[in-house]
């Protein structure tokens, strides 16, 4: 009586490779973020999914469409565009370089990196910061980003007992994801990587995070 999840972060894209905020700004796969979506889609080839769901993003489409081909799986045509499952949105700091956003928003107290921003404050913490920051007040709170997570989770809780699903998506969507329900991390989420939930109708387990294998 549960539903399987696995949450796959999108290839690598040139956004990536520069060291740029990309949450709903978007930029091409690299050729190293095609194989990542190929080399995923071959080990989920494994797993007999029954849907593929994929934030609405240009590199999450297309990160799910190759997965897709690279899975010979015979039960799904195309990725189901999934808006909930979209990248935080940074607002006034989309496409700014990692670092200076670091700067911008740790300065004050002592951060100079934003991995250890990320692992010390907290993704929640660290989304109110950012919201508070942002000049225009476009960017998302903590409580604005799970109000759009969480209905895209219930849609997965309201798949026929038993489903598997793959939904591909984002680092801080996942690692967001992970923190919220009991798992602990310091690790960013790998392009490619995999996170497995299982979904009851009362509960949200992490079976594991941030794998490039399927863990035996």
């Amino acid at each position: 009586m549960a539903i399987t999840v696995y949450f796959v972060r999108h290839g690598q894209t040139y956004l990536n490779r520069y060291h740029r905020v990309q949450g709903w700004s978007d930029a091409p796969l690299t050729a190293q973020g095609q194989a990542d979506a190929k080399r995923t889609g071959k080990i989920l080839s494994a797993v007999d999914f029954d849907y593929l769901f994929s934030s609405d993003l240009a590199r999450t489409m297309e990160t799910a469409r190759l997965l897709l081909a690279a899975s010979n799986n015979a039960k799904v045509k195309a990725p189901t565009p999934a808006p909930a499952f979209r990248e935080e949105f940074f607002g006034f700091f989309e496409g700014l370089d990692s670092a200076m956003l670091t700067n911008f928003l740790g300065a004050e107290t002592g951060f100079d990196n934003f991995a250890d921003m990320f692992s010390k404050l907290g993704p929640d913490t660290l989304k109110d910061r950012v919201a508070a920051a942002d000049p225009y007040k476009d960017a998302e709170n903590h409580v604005q980003f799970w109000n759009r997570v969480s209905k895209g989770l219930d849609h997965l809780r309201a798949l026929p007992d038993g489903s598997t699903a793959v939904v591909v998506s984002h680092g801080v969507t996942i690692r967001s994801l992970a923190e919220h329900y009991g798992y602990h991390t310091t690790e960013s989420v790998k392009n490619g990587s995999m996170t497995r939930l299982t979904l009851t109708p009362t509960d949200t387990h992490v079976d594991f995070y941030n794998q490039l294998e399927l863990p035996e």
